[in-house]
Formats: C-alpha cells, sequence, structure tokens
C-alpha cells in the first residue's frame, strides 16, 4: 500500500506492508487472549507467524474484529498436520507477483514462512512419549524422573498447534 497514493499522483513513495501489520496484530491478540506462552520465547514467535500467515493467506481481506465464523474458519486452516504445510506453499505460489511490482505484505508473509520452516526449535518428541507418567510411579519409577526425548523440529510444527489452541481459546 502506498500512503498518499490517489490515481497514480502518490509518485514512488514507501511501500508500507499495513496488512502484514495487522496480521501480526490479530496473531498477537489471540496468543496474549490464550496466554499460552511467553512473548519473548521463540515458541511464541512461531505460534504468532503460523497465525499470522493463516490469517494473511486464508482469504485476501483483513477485518476490524475477529467475529465467530472467522474464528471457526481460523480453527479449521489451523487444524495441525502437513495439509497446512501444502496450504501455504500453494497459497504463497498463487500470489506471485509479476516482475517489477513489489508488495512489502507478501515479502514479509515469504520471510515468516522461511523462518517457520528454516528453524528448528528443540521440543518434545511427541511420537516418542511412553506411557503416561502416573504408570511409570505404579511401576517403581521415580517420580518427578526427566526421560522426555527432544528432538529438533521446524518452527511451524510447534507454532501451528500453538496458535490452533489460542484460537480455540480465543
Amino acid at each position: 500500500m502506498r500512503p498518499e497514493d490517489h490515481e497514480g499522483t502518490g509518485g514512488g513513495g514507501l511501500l508500507v506492508p499495513m496488512v502484514w501489520m495487522y496480521c501480526e496484530y490479530i496473531a498477537d491478540e489471540v496468543l496474549a487472549t490464550g496466554d499460552l506462552m511467553e512473548p519473548t520465547t521463540l515458541e511464541y514467535r512461531a505460534g504468532r507467524d503460523a497465525l499470522a500467515l493463516t490469517v494473511f493467506l486464508s482469504d485476501g481481506t483483513v477485518t476490524d474484529q475477529l467475529c465467530v465464523a472467522r474464528v471457526d474458519e481460523l480453527r479449521l486452516l489451523t487444524a495441525y498436520g502437513p495439509g497446512w504445510r501444502r496450504w501455504v506453499c500453494a497459497r504463497l505460489e498463487a500470489l506471485e507477483q509479476p516482475a517489477g511490482l513489489p508488495d512489502p505484505d507478501l515479502a514479509l508473509a515469504r520471510a515468516a514462512w522461511r523462518w517457520l520452516e528454516e528453524t528448528e526449535l528443540l521440543a518434545a518428541d511427541l511420537d516418542a512419549i511412553g506411557p503416561p507418567p502416573w504408570d511409570a510411579v505404579n511401576a517403581g519409577g521415580e517420580e518427578g524422573e526427566d526421560d522426555e526425548t527432544r528432538v529438533w523440529t521446524p518452527a511451524w510444527q510447534l507454532g501451528l498447534p500453538l496458535g490452533h489452541l489460542a484460537v480455540h481459546l480465543y
């Protein structure tokens, strides 16, 4: 969006990514309402970026409020799985701009996606989690023993469920 650009008279002003910034604002509000994670953590950033990217790519319009229909749409779109990753890649590809027309919103969305895909965070390996901890206590295991297996996981795989849960709590 070019400020003061009316009918071609704005002439090369600063391109301001207002749509992307508003999508980040919405994501921040939803995550802050859920109070699931400290805003200074990388996990929070992953959740914010995944949620902002979902809002940005969902239908191309950003509204002032998250109405019930919009929240339901976000719940469906952020449902965990590789389907979300494929959806993001397809939507970003569909938004390709012709050469020479910079789009600062799209550039920031692509940067967020690159960060979500290329950054790996150390997290609990949910596939390796064994029996519930109370079974270990009953079987003679020590309470408080930290047997948690941790693996390096792409940021989007942590951010997406965090965003999804925050939308549910919104």
